[in-house]
């Protein structure tokens, strides 16, 4: 095949996703030994918002059942981060609109006999099950915290570079102070308040990565592009290359088309370049 630039690809060829996707609810440890470096590019503000959320409550995730107070820390300074994209948009309403997106999608094939109805019947009780605990959440999701003196003073403090210095908050120095299972049960709870929505994002996440295979994929000279269907649109692309592989993949795109560029890393003193030898690597582009 020939792209629109001249860059020519092999046809693809399916391959089993074996990169093994995590379980990132708020609050629960995540474990995971990827056997793939997996690169995902959002295609919509709401999917890289969503993607956005993800990442954090991976990472206070991480830091929550760890007992020192540099780790509480960076799950607050997580708890603040994901304040601030609940601030900048109506989550509440974009995950539902989502949830019910898909739930019409999967309800569209329950008279297609091809299919596993088990499987569909159980994803379809999994999206209900999210939206029930969506609309249990009265009014906006974590209005508590945002209007918490004490999470509102750090907040502010955290633009500022070494802003939470113990000499600018003596509050937050005291906090860190206090026994390990007391600072734990105050971000647990804090973090609890995400834990509808969390749950919601997960399954949006996780249905629009199984939308579509990995495909076997070669771009010539270390390019790949491809234009998209407008009236399909994809909502994220997804590529996985081998560990060893000496290379990264830097992604752009939109509606219309999204490019591939495989860049060859020596050392983190030196910029990278783009390779000009053809890359073998596996790509999804997930429309659902």
């Amino acid at each position: 095949m020939t792209t629109s630039s001249g860059t020519t690809v092999e046809k693809e060829r399916p391959v089993k996703d074996d990169s093994g996707p995590v379980n990132d609810l708020p609050g629960k440890p995540v474990q995971t030994v990827p056997r793939k470096v997996l690169y995902e590019q959002p295609l919509n503000e709401r999917i890289r918002t969503f993607l956005r959320l993800e990442y954090l409550f991976k990472q206070a995730s991480y830091h929550l059942p760890r007992e020192s107070a540099w780790d509480s820390r960076a799950t607050l300074t997580c708890i603040l981060e994901i304040l601030d994209i609940f601030g900048n948009t109506n989550l509440k309403s974009e995950t539902l609109k989502e949830l019910e997106r898909h739930s019409a999608h999967l309800k569209r094939h329950e008279q297609n006999h091809d299919i596993d109805h088990t499987q569909l019947n159980k994803l379809l009780t999994e999206i209900h099950t999210r939206l029930d605990g969506m609309h249990r959440v009265n009014g906006q999701i974590a209005n508590d915290l945002k209007a918490s003196e004490f999470l509102v003073s750090i907040r502010k403090r955290c633009a500022i570079p070494g802003g939470t210095c113990d000499f600018d908050i003596p509050a937050f120095h005291y906090w860190l102070q206090q026994p390990t299972k007391n600072r734990t049960r105050d971000l647990a709870h804090w973090l609890g308040n995400f834990d509808a929505i969390g749950q919601a994002i997960q399954l949006i996440l996780k249905l629009t990565r199984d939308s579509t295979a990995l495909q076997m994929t070669l771009a010539r000279g270390g390019v790949y592009q491809r234009t998209l269907d407008p009236n399909r649109p994809c909502q994220l692309v997804r590529i996985a290359l081998p560990p060893d592989l000496p290379c990264f993949v830097e992604l752009s795109g939109g509606r219309h088309r999204f490019t591939a560029r495989f860049m060859k890393f020596s050392t983190a003193d030196v910029r990278a370049r783009q390779t000009d030898e053809d890359v073998e690597f596996e790509l999804a582009c997930c429309v659902i």
